[in-house]
Formats: C-alpha cells, structure tokens, sequence
C-alpha cells in the first residue's frame, strides 16, 4: 500500500505547531516591529523638522544696529529705507524695546532694564519668493548706515538643518539595523527548529520528500508567525505614538514627533517587510541547513 503524496499547500503542517523556536520569532518580531514604528517616526519627524527650520531661517534675516543713543533713531530709519527700496525684501521693521526684553528674557530674566542698557536695535526683515542678494545688501548698508550688520542666519541655519539631516538619517540606519537582528535572530530560531526536528526530516525524506518542500513547511511556519507578531507590534506602536502628548510650542524641537498625515500609512509597511525578512532568512537558513544533513 503507498503513502498519500504530500500536498505542497499544506506542507507547513508537517511542522510541529508548537515550540520555543516559533514563539521566539513572533516575540521578536513584534518587539522589533514596535521600535520600527519609533524609528519610522523619528525619521520623518527628523524630515519634517529639517524642512521647518530650513523654511523658517532662509526667510528671515536680521540686521543689528549699533550706535550712540543719539543716532539710533536716524540708524534705524535710515536701515528701514534701505530696506524698503530692496529688492527681494517683503517686509522690514524694527523691534520694540519688549519684544527685545522677550528675546533676553531667557537668559537675563524679565527685569532687565532694556531702555537704559546700551544695546544695539534690531529690524527684522522677511524676503519674498525671489530671494535676496545678502552681498548686495551689506554693501548699502554699509553706505547708508555704517552701524547697522546684516545676519542672514546662514551660520545657524546650516548647523541645524545638517544636525537634522543627520537624525534623519540614524533613523534610517536604525530601521536597517532592526531588519538586521529580526534576520538573525530569526535564522537561529530556523536552525534550532530544524535541528530539534532532525527526525521528522529524516523520515520526510525516506517517503520522498524533497528538501525544496521541507524548506517550505519552515518557511511558511515562519513567516507566518513573523507576520503575526509584526502586525501586533506595529499596531502597539501606532498606538503609543497616537497617544503622545502634543508638547505645544514649549516642546521645541520634540514638536512635531510622530505621524502627519498620510505618513500614518509608513508603518503599515513594517508588518509586510517583516514577513519578507523571515521568509527570506528562513528559507536560505532551512535549504543550508538540509544541505549539511544529507
């Protein structure tokens, strides 16, 4: 009498359904799957926040008026002139003396006698969508009102954007790294799966089966499990970044972390991804580890 042929849509079965290897693997999955989500959302976060500060700093730009106590008043007027026959500046005006005790606040405390302090007086200006030439502008101020100092933010703009960039990118390489560990933890899991199972292989293979078809009753055994944890750890996630606080304005640089948007559907990928990655490592895991039984 011959054995019923194996049916290939139901090779997984031929794996015990229970043990620490299967278990690991979905516990690992969704662990890592849950710092996915951080990750994904420190990344664009990090995105956001480079764009925002770019923005914000390329549209605005300063210029710094020193002079006696009795030529401000000719300075400043004479900056705003300036200013407003400028191409490529929307708008220009000068700072009242509590919005300069509001930017020394922080660091003097809210006392400081701003009217009777020799400080120099700012104007803040706005550019408009055509840009404007920094050079051109130092050179007319410099006729106009040698007092006044233009600071058109590129020496702080460009470490912030940078500082930015780069945590957009760690939180790349994090999501890389992640992938990384959950392939090889998930290889040990296949490996010690195959090994607990010698036995089973062994007698598989005495009825004919093929080493293809052992490989994938691991792989979807695997891959499943994976895909179950993933999706428990992604939907942890999601759900611990929708219930953050908002942090407001006094949050600063923290604002803004999280999801917007579409950018909620990012982390719909991990699960998907995940699966890809054991099905991947289980496989070339299952298929080595054959090959050094025969």
């Amino acid at each position: 009498m011959s054995m019923p042929a194996l049916r290939p849509d139901r090779s997984d079965r031929v794996v015990p359904p229970a043990g620490m290897p299967v278990r690991l693997t979905q516990l690992t999955s969704a662990a890592m799957a849950f710092l996915a989500v951080f990750a994904l959302a420190l990344s664009l976060a990090a995105g956001r926040l480079a764009d925002r500060w770019s923005d914000a700093l390329a549209r605005t730009a300063t210029v710094r008026i020193s002079a006696p106590q009795g030529q401000m008043t000719t300075q400043t007027e004479a900056v705003l002139d300036v200013l407003r026959t400028t191409p490529g500046v929307a708008s220009a005006r000068a700072l009242s003396a509590d919005e300069q005790r509001a930017l020394l606040e922080p660091w003097f405390g809210p006392d400081l006698p701003v009217d009777r302090l020799p400080l120099p007086r700012l104007v803040e200006l706005v550019e408009g969508p055509e840009g404007l030439d920094a050079e051109a502008l130092r050179l007319r101020l410099a006729g106009e009102a040698p007092g006044a100092v233009l600071d058109d933010h590129t020496r702080w703009r460009r470490p912030l954007v940078a500082a930015a960039d780069r945590l957009r990118l760690f939180g790349w390489v994090a999501l890389g790294l992640i992938g990384a560990a959950v392939a090889s933890m998930i290889t040990l899991a296949a490996n010690a799966a195959l090994a607990a199972n010698a036995r089973v292989i062994e007698v598989l293979r005495l009825v004919g089966a093929r080493d293809v078809f052992i490989a994938r009753a691991f792989v979807r055994r695997f891959t499943r499990r994976a895909l179950e944890g993933a999706a428990g750890g992604t939907a942890l996630g999601m759900l611990a970044m929708a219930l953050m606080p908002e942090t407001g304005e006094a949050g600063g640089f923290l604002t803004g972390l999280g999801f917007r948007g579409w950018h909620w559907l990012w982390p719909l990928a991990v699960p998907p991804l995940a699966a890809l990655v054991a099905f991947a490592a289980t496989r070339a895991a299952a298929l080595r580890m054959l090959r050094g039984l025969t």
